[in-house]
């Protein structure tokens, strides 16, 4: 395999070998994915590389034929996108939940060095698709917030006038639409990892930022 290129016909061996520095933090939207990573990189010196910063540039170095949901979704307006689809369609059709770009993911992590030691995050880190490049099944984790987590964290982060939904003729039942899709990608996710045997934490409204970090830092056993 040539440097810096993702061949999914690549050795495994080889391919696990060479990410063997990287460390997995996965799981659905506002789980607190992004705050933990930053956290850990800051404690232990690591590099943070996060999936939602890329996904622009990613989708700029996809062809139609490499990503046909991708582009479909490009193709769209935003009622197209969020109001006038049912969020089960939305979920079945979403690019990155179909994995689409996940091979970009893994072609900038090539081109990292090995040392320190990358921590990446992002709800794109699928479980079937990151177990085959583990070499222990201790340096992944998927979050899984509750309904109830997660909108606590919405409004918490939310500005009224500010977001995509509010780019759509009907906010309201766009706002709607996207909680529903990702209560239900959340509950794939916990199905998968469960079924991978991968580790999953539960998030909810209980859990203090120092309770979730300490969690995943024991997953991960450092």
């Amino acid at each position: 395999m040539q440097p810096g290129r993702y061949d999914e016909a690549a050795d495994a061996a080889e391919l696990r070998a060479r990410l063997r520095h990287v460390y997995w933090i996965g799981g659905g939207s506002g789980a607190g994915k992004s705050t933990i990573a930053r956290r850990l990189a800051d404690r232990y010196g690591w590099r943070l590389y996060a999936t939602d910063d890329v996904m622009q540039d990613h989708a700029g170095r996809t062809t139609p034929e490499e990503a046909p949901f991708l582009h479909e979704f490009i193709a769209m307006d935003m009622d197209e996108r969020w109001v006038d689809r049912s969020p089960g369609i939305m979920l079945e059709t979403f690019h990155w939940f179909r994995g689409e770009g996940f091979g970009l993911i893994i072609e900038d992590l090539l081109r990292l060095p090995q040392e320190p030691c990358v921590i990446v995050e992002g709800f794109r880190l699928l479980p079937r698709l990151v177990k085959p490049l583990l070499t222990a099944p201790e340096h992944a984790v998927w979050l899984l917030p509750t309904p109830d987590f997660r909108q606590s964290a919405i409004q918490t982060r939310s500005i009224p006038g500010e977001g995509f939904v509010w780019k759509t003729s009907d906010p309201a039942k766009a706002g709607r639409n996207v909680a529903e899709r990702d209560r239900m990608f959340t509950r794939r996710l916990q199905g998968e990892a469960e079924r991978l045997r991968l580790r999953t934490i539960q998030v909810d409204t209980t859990m203090t930022e120092d309770d979730l970090g300490e969690q995943v830092t024991t997953a991960f056993g450092l």
